[in-house]
């Protein structure tokens, strides 16, 4: 399957949430993601734009592969996800195995997010392919995602268009097309920086 997805940065989250409800959407429960990020041996995931994962939605791990983006103004790539079940309750032995390998832990992004479903005459009208989520993310801020799920590569167009019209329903403009990970080590690399020449100026 392909994940089409799309992020837009938000000021309320309550605005967001309401015009949700208005468009029949309904709230289906908040989750805790802890998202342990990890980087291949041999070649580097930032240049590839694919991502490697372990998450933990409320201490359920599950192991995410996400593929090069494809050509677009909306994100769309190749995902794999499955959950690590009974023999890795923890994500613990996943981890270990992929340390040993050569895959190196890059950061762990946390969030809280708020999940959002269609309903009633809008899950009628074909709406049920979207996932909206109102995202919380540490040290990094709010935004508001849509995600469509297209089944086959020729699918993706079509999700994009919805994605775009949903967007304008809820009034979301403003795109933010970096990953969470990305802006997480940009703002952590900028505090470097600015404590560097803060304790350059200080000798």
């Amino acid at each position: 399957m392909f994940e089409v997805e799309q992020k837009y940065p938000i000021d309320n989250a309550g605005a967001i949430e309401a015009k949700l409800i208005e468009a029949g959407f309904r709230a289906t429960g908040t989750e805790t993601h802890r998202d342990t990020y990890y980087n291949h041996p041999c070649r580097d995931f930032a240049q590839s734009k694919e991502a490697l994962r372990v998450r933990r939605i409320n201490g359920t791990p599950r192991i995410t592969y996400k593929g090069s983006k494809l050509p677009g103004t909306i994100k769309a790539r190749r995902e794999l996800e499955w959950e690590l079940g009974p023999g890795d309750a923890s994500g613990e032995n996943t981890e270990e195995l992929l340390r040993h390998l050569g895959f190196r832990r890059v950061a762990e992004v946390g969030k809280t997010r708020n999940v959002f479903q269609a309903s009633g005459d809008v899950a009628s009208n074909d709406l049920t392919v979207f996932s909206v989520v109102i995202d919380e993310v540490d040290e990094v801020g709010r935004f508001a995602e849509i995600e469509c799920i297209a089944e086959k590569e020729a699918d993706i167009e079509l999700a994009r268009e919805k994605i775009e019209a949903l967007a304008d329903q809820l009034g979301l403009h403003q795109t933010e097309s970096r990953s969470y990970l990305t802006m997480l080590l940009e703002i952590r690399t900028a505090a470097q920086r600015s404590n560097a020449a803060r304790d350059s100026a200080g000798q």
